[in-house]
């Protein structure tokens, strides 16, 4: 076995035993204090996982939100896509008579008869995108598809506009008695 370089230089004569046992002493009160003392500031790798677990569970929660905003998104354009089934007017296959729309900068045109017509000009029916299909639905349908999805209807009366509207702002209009078409037929 070899002996520490203490016991060598005790051996040797070189070293006082009463100056290494002191010096022993001192060296482990030194480990003792140095062992005691709290560090001065945090590890760096502690501090870069916390970061680096504190960004992630961000990144998680950021996406888990875009994920749930997708299924109310695909939640609601269903239950527009089942109220137009369920309230759409029927369409008519054999119509001579189309009616003309624009959806974007696109005229597009739908087959009705006469009641269906003036009823669409009026406002009281409303033609609806679902599914890459055009539907006409009664106007309080169309409301609460709009609610679900914004981008469904293409034909909307204007605000406050109704029958009843239209005939009060009459009273006083000096074209009344003329009949002015709303959908010349060519």
């Amino acid at each position: 076995m070899s002996l520490s370089l203490r016991d060598q230089l005790l051996q040797a004569g070189l070293l006082d035993p009463k100056k290494a046992k002191e010096q022993a002493r001192e060296q482990r009160k030194d480990r003792r204090e140095h062992n005691n003392k709290k560090p001065a500031g945090p590890d760096p790798r502690v501090v870069a996982q916390q970061k680096a677990a504190a960004e992630k569970a961000a990144r998680d929660a950021e996406l888990n939100r875009k994920q749930q905003e997708k299924l109310a998104q695909k939640a609601r354009r269903a239950e527009a896509r089942q109220l137009v089934e369920q309230h759409r007017v029927a369409k008519l296959a054999d119509s001579e008579e189309l009616y003309n729309f624009l959806d974007g900068s696109r005229i597009r045109r739908l087959p009705v008869d006469r009641p269906m017509r003036e009823k669409l000009v009026a406002g009281s029916l409303v033609i609806v995108r679902c599914a890459g299909r055009y539907e006409i639905v009664p106007v309080e349908i169309a409301a609460r598809i709009v609610e679900r999805d914004p981008h469904a209807a293409l034909q909307a009366p204007p605000a406050g506009a109704t029958p009843e509207s239209s005939e009060a702002s009459g009273e006083d209009d000096p074209y009344k008695d003329y009949k002015v078409p709303d959908d010349l037929m060519w």
